[in-house]
């Protein structure tokens, strides 16, 4: 019989991959959306930030949920809400109904806080990077190997089943119906924690006061700034690539340019338990890469995922302007790389720095980190630019002062109290103390 704690990583992975599949299945069918409905490449740029819009604030509100109710409740709640909406929008016969039957479907976006919540109730802190770099990358995954790899060849363009002629609709139905049923067995099946002991110290660090002081320490701040520029990267590109390959190079045959698109998701979820994994092993055998954090093992190695996200961007309008369609791929997967392993080693540090409040802070994180989601593709799809590619460097110039920041809080004075520091609130109402404290500024 299989070890509990791999039975809820099943379950939690699963849960992610099909919430990326359903929150990115409108992407390989744009084409066909936008004829229907007759939408310009902006409106598209559009649709697609609307595709994200609801889940910062559904990450940031189910994070503390989570850890109040378990991730099975929330887990089985969200999964029946996204699969009805799901099915909802396949039957929409309006552009206002689709629009905001799929802002509600896109709160698939949300299963990445249960999930990281639900691995770190099961894994103690020395494997946590990589326990939640297998449930993220394998779930991240979605967005390529599901949502622009698989459906386009499922419900192609010459599509026509029994309850849809249109292979959109019938992509949006089926996924719902998936999602429905799983929901379901992650209710019946799914374990909230490893102890009882484990589950209440979550249970009980879940009140008002508590979330805004976590909120507002520097670590957390950090880790949400990070995240808006690796993870509110990956969900824009995810939503916007697609496009980009069709009208940036005159790509028009949609399994073509949804596969020239999933190599950046691939990369992007695939790879992400090896930025998880190195965070480890750097804290286990204490490893220095960069002499500036020192003794900040993790922080290090965060760092240099981060610099190289901002150069991959600029190589991104570089390889776009040569106009060469298969260097614009390969500077795609190396954004992919990038993302992964950045993020692997972010969400290494959120278990790690809060263990018994990771549903809380993953949701401040995760939440905060998906607004580069809905920012970014506006950039993208900017009508003032001269071209599709210009929006990318403007995206890493955006980047710099978050890197910035980063380096102040990873210096080891900084860091070495990053969970106790912080602005607005003074004193850890954990702890019953209100009066300020020396560790906030």
């Amino acid at each position: 019989m299989i070890d509990a704690k791999w039975k809820n990583l099943l379950l939690a992975t699963a849960m992610f991959n099909l919430g990326f599949v359903i929150w990115f299945s409108f992407a390989p069918f744009t084409d066909a959306i936008a004829t229907e409905f007759g939408l310009s490449v902006a409106q598209l740029g559009v649709v697609s930030s609307a595709a994200v819009v609801a889940v910062p604030l559904g990450r940031i509100l189910v994070g503390p949920l989570t850890d109040r109710f378990g991730a099975p409740v929330i887990a089985g709640i969200t999964l029946l809400l996204v699969g009805t909406f799901s099915i909802i929008s396949a039957f929409s016969q309006t552009y206002e109904v689709f629009v905001g039957s799929r802002i509600i479907a896109s709160l698939a976006g949300v299963t990445f806080v249960i999930g990281i919540q639900h691995v770190s109730q099961w894994f103690e802190e020395e494997n946590l990077g990589l326990a939640e770099g297998i449930f993220a990358g394998i779930g991240n995954a979605g967005a390529g190997l599901g949502a622009y790899f698989t459906l386009p060849r499922l419900f192609g363009a010459e599509y026509s089943g029994p309850i849809f002629a249109s292979n959109w609709r019938a992509a949006f139905f089926y996924t719902g119906v998936i999602a429905v049923v799983l929901g379901v067995v992650y209710f019946v099946l799914g374990g909230a924690a490893k102890t009882e002991a484990r589950r209440q110290a979550t249970r009980d660090g879940v009140n008002r006061r508590q979330w805004l002081y976590i909120a507002t320490r520097h670590g957390a701040v950090v880790l949400a700034a990070a995240y808006m520029m690796t993870f509110g990267l990956e969900v824009a590109m995810n939503g916007w690539l697609g496009t980009y390959y069709r009208e940036g190079f005159g790509q028009g045959d949609i399994v073509i340019a949804a596969t020239f698109a999933a190599t950046f998701s691939v990369a992007a979820g695939l790879l992400r338990p090896i930025g998880g994994y190195v965070s480890d092993v750097l804290a286990r055998e204490e490893l220095e890469l960069l002499p500036w954090f020192e003794g900040r093992y993790r922080e290090q190695w965060t760092f240099l995922t981060l610099v190289f996200v901002v150069l991959t961007m600029f190589g991104m309008t570089a390889a776009g302007l040569t106009g060469n369609v298969y260097a614009a791929v390969g500077a795609g997967f190396l954004v992919g790389v990038g993302c992964a392993f950045s993020e692997g080693a972010i969400f290494a540090q959120v278990p790690a720095m809060f263990p018994n409040n990771s549903g809380t802070v993953a949701g401040i994180v995760g939440g905060i980190g998906t607004v580069g989601g809905s920012v970014y593709p506006l950039v993208f799809a900017a009508p003032f630019l001269p071209n599709l590619h210009v929006g990318y460097a403007i995206v890493g110039v955006s980047m710099i002062p978050i890197l910035a920041f980063c380096a102040w809080v990873f210096q080891p004075h900084v860091a070495a109290d990053a969970t106790e520091k912080g602005w607005l609130v003074s004193g850890d109402p954990s702890t019953g103390t209100n009066a300020p404290t020396a560790a906030d500024d």
